[in-house]
């Protein structure tokens, strides 16, 4: 399998390239042009990544984390929500980085065929950084105002999370 797995890069840029050959496209040229416009976003939205990193930071330095898990810790317990997952349920929409950090130090801990270990884990696949994004996102695009959209993906990731936890339950019965 890592045989295959080594050739499809190559085999995927050389499809591009050739393709690009047969229909004439100037391929070196629109890269050039793919790479300017690609640097030129990258400073668009820094200011809204830059405010994104700043949040998050002051969010975990000033303990508010901890605090909203000892709060709602008590309640998921009862539920069957092992409470070791509610920091990476908690970071998941805010900071891929961190959550993945979460999920290593979870694995580490309980191993992957622990309870946390497959919640975190389906739980890391299933959701998405929500913040990040919608400041990318919305950022390159210049639109101020997200309306719906953030409401709108904070409850995809809440449903994902409690579908994540029911899916490990329900499939291994633990």
């Amino acid at each position: 399998m890592t045989e295959i797995s080594a050739w499809f890069v190559p085999v995927a840029v050389a499809s591009v390239l050739l393709f690009g050959l047969i229909r004439r496209v100037p391929v070196f040229s629109e890269f050039v042009a793919g790479a300017k416009e690609g640097a030129k976003n990258s400073v668009e939205i820094l200011p809204s990544l830059i405010g994104l990193i700043t949040a998050v930071t002051m969010l975990r330095a000033s303990g508010a984390m901890e605090l909203l898990e000892r709060g709602i810790g008590a309640v998921t317990t009862q539920l069957g929500i092992p409470q070791e997952v509610l920091p990476m349920a908690l970071l998941r929409p805010i900071s891929g980085s961190g959550s993945i950090a979460l999920l290593e130090n979870l694995l580490k801990t309980y191993g992957p065929d622990s309870l946390p270990g497959r919640i975190a884990s389906v739980m890391a696949a299933s959701t998405e950084t929500t913040f990040y994004t919608i400041a990318v996102y919305f950022g390159a695009v210049r639109v101020k105002k997200t309306r719906y959209a953030l409401p709108a993906a904070l409850t995809a990731d809440c449903a994902c999370t409690i579908v994540s936890i029911l899916t490990v339950h329900l499939l291994f019965q633990l």
